[in-house]
């Protein structure tokens, strides 16, 4: 394997990361913006109220997206490298 090759595939599979990522970590931007918001307004400063939605919404948001990141996961170690070590 040349250096291209290998530069090329850790390029795809930093892509492949920040794809898979995403919508996780967008939902929990999101919901830890709302509440920071919500807090800011009401005055509340009650630690759990930051954890327990974040962490629900980061549940839902990967459940939501786990089909879909499964199936770009496996088709790109199908595709780069399980042919590369069966030498394709």
């Amino acid at each position: 394997m040349t250096q291209e090759v290998l530069m090329d595939v850790l390029r795809e599979a930093l892509w492949l990361a920040l794809v898979v990522a995403t919508p996780v970590l967008a939902v929990a931007l999101l919901v830890g913006l709302a509440i920071g918001l919500f807090q800011a307004l009401t005055s509340v400063q009650e630690l759990t109220l930051t954890f327990v939605p974040k962490l629900g919404a980061i549940l839902i948001a990967f459940w939501m997206s786990m089909d879909y990141s499964g199936q770009l996961l496996v088709s790109f170690f199908q595709t780069q490298i399980v042919a590369r070590i069966a030498g394709g």
